[in-house]
């Protein structure tokens, strides 16, 4: 029975986002919809559009994107746990997450911080070698 009801209900896209905890409110995951940083199926699209079973969408997240399938339809938010059986992460994505937040990591240890500002002959000189 529940199946079945999932299959008749329809759910807008940034509804949905909002009712898996892709995003606080909803008219964020509508301002994010709009400015094509969401990807329903491969493919920019409206808030409105109607969520399918078995839809792939890529949803930005921080410094990385998600790529994740639906698995469940949901008007209503719900608590974080249930929400995430509302979708499941690809394989691929879940590996290149993890493989920047290394990168990250790394390059946050070992990138070079001066000591102090140029002075005014140090900057003269950056400004040269920026010209060149």
């Amino acid at each position: 029975m529940q199946k079945n009801l999932e299959e008749h209900l329809k759910v807008r896209l940034d509804k949905w986002l909002w009712a898996a905890r892709f995003y606080k409110t909803r008219s964020l995951a509508r301002d994010a919809v709009q400015s094509g940083k969401v990807q329903y199926n491969g493919q920019r699209s409206k808030p409105g559009k109607i969520v399918e079973l078995g839809a792939s969408i890529k949803v930005p997240q921080g410094y990385d994107v998600k790529d994740i399938f639906v698995l469940q339809l949901k008007e209503q938010r719900q608590g974080a746990p249930l929400a995430q059986l509302m979708y499941e992460e690809t394989q691929a994505s879940e590996n290149l997450r993890a493989s920047n937040a290394e990168a990250r990591k790394l390059s946050a240890f070992h990138s070079p911080k001066p000591d102090h500002r140029p002075d005014k002959k140090q900057r003269r000189q950056i400004i040269q070698f920026k010209q060149q």
